[in-house]
């Protein structure tokens, strides 16, 4: 193969490559259910927390397409870590625990998916190991910096903003 051949087949293969990575089909890291039920589920709660009412889960799925069964299970573990307090009775539900500008995405991630444990490696250390596994600890630095720059808070300005900035129209 020439100089200009292996050129165009490289050129060829960024292409693809940056096609396939760009698209929206494609996800490094992947967003698991369980995040975003939890996630959607807390900024429901964030919405609502200034008016001191609990909301119920029948209120929450209403609103989100969450399985209530699997909202039960998220609100439970949520309780549990003391992030939401349940009340019950008749006008019983949940309700955050702190204010929505305390609780980080990165927080929420951690108690959903639970501590990401380290793995355990009996092979040997090689210098392409080392470098390959630098960079995943790169990747993984910068998820974690971007994760505890935003708040619940965060989440319900940018719904208002974009609900404002695209309003619906009923005839």
């Amino acid at each position: 193969m020439n100089f200009a051949e292996n050129t165009i087949n490289q050129s060829i293969h960024r292409s693809i490559l940056s096609t396939d990575l760009n698209s929206q089909n494609y996800a490094l890291l992947d967003l698991s259910s369980k995040v975003e039920y939890a996630l959607l589920a807390l900024l429901e709660l964030a919405t609502h927390h200034g008016k001191k009412v609990p909301l119920t889960m029948s209120e929450i799925t209403a609103k989100q397409p969450i399985p209530e069964r699997y909202l039960e299970q998220i609100l439970t573990n949520l309780r549990r870590a003391g992030v939401v307090q349940s009340q019950r009775g008749s006008k019983g539900g949940f309700v955050l625990v702190r204010e929505p500008w305390q609780i980080t995405l990165l927080e929420i991630v951690t108690l959903v998916e639970g501590e990401r444990k380290e793995k355990d490696t009996s092979e040997p250390p090689t210098l392409e190991r080392i470098l390959v596994h630098e960079i995943w600890e790169q990747a993984n630095a910068a998820s974690i910096e971007v994760l505890s720059r935003y708040t619940l808070q965060d989440l319900c300005q940018e719904r208002e903003t974009r609900a404002q900035q695209s309003p619906m129209y009923y005839i």
